[in-house]
């Protein structure tokens, strides 16, 4: 039932993202590291917005907290910020070239970024540094790749 209705796949899809959220990088890359969890949900709210909504944001979002070892909700928060624009003009924006759809991405990512060290600071007193803004340029860059790989995968497994 999962496979044939597509569920399956969709949430594998979530898992990865998730555990490259965590796996270990070399030193040099680790500030690099793309947003992976943000950048598969806005693949799938482009792609399948009927199927892919606030509550699944909503939850990834809280599953991210934890995973993270964060306040319980900043991700959930920051999360479901990124998602609105993107749901409501997922028409337009699938319309837009890789590249412009890339840029629309990494300032999704900024906000999103943003977000989450705003509310780290106010909670935890967190500290700016510059690095923390390095996954909104590897985002943006790796964005066309992610794109066509999640379609493939999105065709391939017959995600509608």
């Amino acid at each position: 039932m999962w496979i044939k209705a597509g569920l399956f796949p969709l949430l594998l899809s979530y898992v990865l993202a998730m555990v490259l959220m965590v796996m270990p990088l070399p030193a040099f890359l680790e500030p690099w590291r793309p947003d992976w969890l943000s950048l598969v949900i806005i693949y799938w709210l482009l792609a399948i917005p009927h199927r892919v909504g606030f509550g699944t944001v909503l939850i990834l979002g809280l599953l991210a907290d934890i995973l993270m070892g964060s306040v319980f909700g900043i991700y959930a928060i920051a999360l479901l910020l990124i998602a609105y624009p993107t749901v409501r003009h997922y028409q337009r924006i699938r319309n837009y070239s890789l590249t412009q759809q890339a840029l629309i991405v990494g300032l999704l990512v900024l906000v999103k970024r943003a977000v989450v060290y705003e509310l780290e600071h106010v909670l935890n007193d967190a500290v700016f540094l510059l690095p923390y803004l390095y996954p909104v340029i590897s985002s943006a860059i790796i964005w066309p790749w992610i794109y066509l790989v999640m379609r493939k995968y999105r065709r391939r497994h017959l995600i509608r």
